[in-house]
């Protein structure tokens, strides 16, 4: 029994894996040149409103990190277990307020990944098919101007419009809307709506032919993601 116990140990602390300094600078300076072309293409063909200079400064930081982990810790078990350990007291916590920001840290990590397990022709090919995605996808896809609103018409005073009428404008003005909420107290009339806009065009439009109906009316319009 002792004899299979002093081999699990030996199991735990031997190395398996040799560490080479070349293999090692090598995947660094391919992660630098990897992640420097994420950040540009992120910068150029995201739609993320955020400051994408300052988020992209970030993938070469989290690569590069994430290939030294996998690095020291392929070696050895007892390291991936302890690994496994710290990581499951630390929180690591992100303001990330966009899916599309969310992808391309995912993606940073897997180049970290895969460059640690030196597994070198298989993330050269991953990342030469997905920058050829994107950058084929920007621009076969043209400019999107789509966006999701809240619109809230309000009235004081004077005529009230009706709802078909405010409606009829929605469904002309926009791809798609669904009333949230509406108010009336005394002379004064609320609607809300989510509405999703093809176009920003579309929000003058609207703006003009409504107040041509009613003088007493006043529109606004709210990005939906900044709630």
């Amino acid at each position: 029994m002792e004899n299979k116990w002093n081999l699990f140990e030996k199991f735990l602390i031997t190395e398996n894996v040799n560490l080479s300094v070349n293999d090692f600078l090598l995947n660094s300076l391919l992660i630098i040149i990897m992640t420097g072309l994420l950040s540009l293409t992120y910068n150029r063909v995201a739609k993320s409103l955020s400051n994408r200079k300052d988020f992209s400064a970030n993938f070469m930081l989290l690569a590069f990190t994430t290939m030294l982990i996998i690095t020291i810790v392929k070696s050895s078990l007892a390291l991936s277990l302890g690994l496994v350990g710290a990581l499951s007291i630390v929180r690591f916590r992100a303001a990330i307020k966009e899916p599309e920001e969310l992808a391309y840290l995912f993606f940073s990590i897997s180049l970290g990944l895969g460059l640690g397990a030196n597994q070198v022709y298989i993330v050269l090919a991953a990342f030469g098919v997905l920058m050829a995605i994107l950058w084929i996808r920007y621009y076969l896809g043209g400019k999107d101007e789509s966006q999701n609103l809240f619109v809230t018409v309000s009235t004081s005073g004077g005529e009230k419009p009706e709802m078909q009428k405010i409606e009829e404008l929605m469904k002309k003005h926009f791809r798609r809307h669904q009333l949230k909420r509406f108010d009336e107290q005394n002379e004064t009339s609320e609607y809300s709506f989510v509405a999703d806009i093809k176009q920003v065009s579309n929000l003058e439009s609207f703006r003009k032919e409504l107040q041509a109906q009613y003088d007493n009316i006043s529109i606004s319009f709210l990005d939906s993601k900044a709630y």
